[in-house]
């Protein structure tokens, strides 16, 4: 009868409706399965001989939201707001009907409905939270994994199929918006504890049990729709606890986004008015919500970059066509610091033998403690048995003896950014492996095509560069020298792919794309406190930006000393061809005269106390940069950061760097921590105005140097009306030289 959903009656009467969407590994709504929901519900209403339904699936998971790829499209461009209004309260309107049958709040009240039980076999997040909370009872498979929430503030959005309604009315609007804001979904325990769920059951006694509560239930009817009902903790513009709530959820919710996430406002919003106001209303009130986020351009960024985009690129879109997929079984690691222990720790942790190699046994077995620590602490949090991290550990073996990479499937290099160790690591690794193993850089700045001359096979010399700390970075941006070929790119993604990572494939050049362009953020940073400009104002208007932390504090976390190798590195290759930084001389002055280091001596841009208090600005900054007595406002100081990121970032473009603009939004967030509001630099220069962005630009130029002047890309594309993403596009404008 339907395409997306089984419709079976047993002798009972009770309806089985078992979600299976052809075609897909995991059930999400999208318009067929709206349509055929609809459907079925009618069909259960509208049969006297149907006592009731249960709902589940024929998938491992339930339910896992909806279809992104379906949300904004062209089409709405088209419709009026009524009927944009209409298209956006749909799927309410057909779960409302579920819960009631048709029937207005008045007729519940003298019979309730047909019940309906929702059967959770497996996770249900967004829109498959909100379809079983539309349900009058919920069964859940007792999985410690399984995952009940409404992420949907990840994306920009807010659940927009009651979500912001029936969950607090279930456990109170402060439980409620600190799930809703957060994003932070529910196990079973927890959800039942709560009161989401009424009962939670071995995997293979979900549909019985949901079954039988049908087949002893004679109507039913949600406690909101019930005569008296109540919030638990209270509601309403004039409850004491409600109105206490909203000012520390407002409060703590602006400290965290600093104004740039305007769905969590729109969440509060939501959860405050339908506290005021009947159910029915409430839910129209959530959809307006819903689409006033869905049109604007924070939410059509994020989705685009941090969903649509990223699950792409991890599912291959950049691989080259015509190689078979290839499997890495064994890894060799060269170097045990830092970098090279991380990348030891993922690799065995998803099934790999490791390699683990350093300049004697001690410091390779130092490196291991890395991975002995991880293990510890996930074995003492549950999260991994000792048994599976015995195993872990077990397929890491060290040594000092290059003979061990014989049998090594890839060979990665992690050792200290120096030319001349690097060229000593390669040519001893060469001799020792087979004539075919690719061989990889994970450093961060070099050329990859200059490294590669201390290969005998270019074409099998790729860049992979990791981030660090590697088990907790999800980003990897893979390399291509000058000859690097198109196996080697496939087989470097492969690898990327077993570790779950996600890539992205750039060209070469003096520290890549994420480095060239990350450095350009602490490098403006150092640059204004240079100036006089308030310390603290620099590293405010940083966080209010959106970035993770100040540029100055970033700083001190990658070393200040470390910035000061790679400018005398830099000046050392680049001879006359180099362009001094402003920053230059403030990194000269914190490590030569100062010995301030960073974090790792305790001694940088911040003070970082023995006893373990909180790290604070050092004083003596302004004592060696003085403060001018002419502070820029805010929004210059934000402009000056967010700018010179992204003007970077359009170089990059121009220059081959960059092979698409999408890879190059995907790389600043999850690599550097670009604003993850704006949806990356090309959607952040989109956002403004190709146009707009140029005028700025030219402005912080005149004032403040050639660093902020826009390449000639932007100029020509601000003269065509051009933007880096047309509408209805994701993948976004390719770079020429790609």
């Amino acid at each position: 009868m339907t395409e997306s959903i089984r419709y079976e009656v047993d002798g009972d009467g009770i309806a089985l409706l078992t979600i299976d969407l052809p075609g897909q590994s995991m059930n999400v709504f999208n318009a067929q399965l709206i349509d055929d929901l609809d459907t079925v519900i009618d069909k259960v209403l509208a049969d006297n001989a149907v006592k009731g339904a249960v709902i589940t699936s024929a998938k491992p998971a339930f339910l896992a939201g909806a279809d992104l790829n379906m949300l904004g499209g062209e089409d709405a461009a088209d419709m009026s707001l009524e009927a944009q209004f209409e298209s956006t309260f749909r799927l309410n309107k057909i779960l409302r009907k579920l819960e009631t049958g048709g029937k207005s709040v008045k007729e519940l009240g003298k019979g309730g409905t047909k019940p309906f039980a929702a059967a959770v076999n497996g996770l249900a997040l967004g829109g498959g939270l909100e379809l079983v909370l539309a349900c009058h009872h919920r069964v859940v498979a007792d999985h410690p994994k399984l995952q009940l929430g409404l992420p949907e503030s990840q994306v920009g959005l807010l659940p927009g199929a009651g979500g912001t309604q029936r969950l607090p009315r279930l456990i109170g609007i402060q439980a409620a918006a600190q799930a809703i804001t957060t994003g932070k979904p529910f196990n079973p325990q927890q959800a039942l504890g709560l009161g989401i769920v009424q009962a939670v059951v071995p995997a293979d006694k979900v549909v019985e049990t949901a079954r039988e509560w049908v087949k002893n239930t004679a109507s039913a009817i949600a406690p909101w729709d019930k005569k008296g009902f109540k919030y638990p903790g209270g509601a309403g513009a004039m409850h004491p606890g409600a109105v206490q709530t909203f000012i520390g959820a407002n409060a703590m919710a602006q400290k965290q986004t600093q104004h740039n996430y305007p769905a969590i406002q729109a969440i509060l919003s939501c959860l405050y008015e339908g506290g005021i106001v009947d159910f029915d209303t409430a839910i129209r009130i959530e959809s307006k919500y819903f689409m006033k986020l869905l049109s604007g351009p924070v939410a059509k960024n994020m989705i685009r970059s941090l969903f649509i985009n990223k699950q792409a690129v991890e599912k291959g879109s950049l691989r080259p066509a015509g190689f078979e997929k290839k499997t890495v079984k064994r890894l060799g690691m060269l170097g045990a610091g830092m970098m090279g222990a991380g990348v030891a720790y993922v690799s065995a942790k998803v099934g790999m033998d490791v390699v683990l190699l350093d300049r004697d046994a001690a410091a390779a077995e130092k490196g291991k403690d890395y991975s002995r620590k991880l293990v510890e602490k996930g074995v003492s949090r549950g999260k991994i048995t000792q048994e599976k991290g015995d195993a872990l550990l077990s397929r890491i073996h060290t040594t000092a003896d290059y003979g061990d990479l014989t049998d090594c499937d890839l060979i990665i290099e992690a050792v200290f950014e120096d030319e001349g160790i690097k060229k000593d690591v390669t040519e001893k690794t060469e001799a020792a492996i087979g004539k075919d193993v690719v061989f990889a850089s994970n450093t961060s700045t070099l050329p990859i095509t200059g490294l590669a001359k201390n290969f005998t096979r270019p074409h099998q010399f790729i860049g992979i560069h990791f981030f660090s700390p590697v088990d907790k970075m999800p980003l990897v941006e893979i390399i291509m020298g000058e000859k690097t070929d198109d196996e080697t790119l496939a087989l470097a993604l492969d690898y990327v792919s077993q570790i779950k990572k996600t890539p992205i494939v750039v060209n070469d050049s003096r520290g890549f794309y994420t480095s060239r362009c990350f450095g350009t953020y602490v490098q403006e940073g150092y640059a204004m406190v240079k100036e006089g400009v308030n310390p603290a104002l620099i590293e405010n208007a940083g966080k209010m930006s959106g970035m993770p932390v100040g540029p100055l504090a970033v700083g001190d976390e990658v070393a200040l000393d470390l910035s000061y190798k790679v400018m005398q590195a830099t000046k050392k290759a680049l001879g006359d061809k180099y362009t001094p930084s402003p920053a230059d001389d403030f990194v000269e002055k914190m490590v030569t005269e100062l010995e301030r280091f960073g974090r790792k001596n305790g001694k940088g841009n911040y003070v970082y106390p023995e006893d373990g208090s909180p790290k604070h600005l050092w004083p003596g900054l302004g004592d060696h940069f003085p403060l001018s007595d002419d502070q820029p406002t805010l929004d210059e100081v934000k402009s000056r950061l967010m700018v010179r990121q992204a003007v970077e970032a359009a170089r990059c473009f121009e220059e081959g760097v960059l092979i698409d603009a999408s890879s190059g939004d995907i790389g600043a967030i999850f690599g550097w921590g670009f604003a993850p509001w704006t949806g990356g630099p090309f959607s952040f220069i989109d956002t403004i105005g190709v146009a707009e962005f140029v005028m700025e630009a030219d402005r912080l130029a005149q004032q403040y140097g050639e660093r902020f002047t826009p390449p000639k890309l932007l100029r020509d594309m601000a003269a065509s009306g051009d933007s880096f993403y047309k509408t209805g596009e994701t993948r976004g404008r390719m770079a020429k030289a790609a």
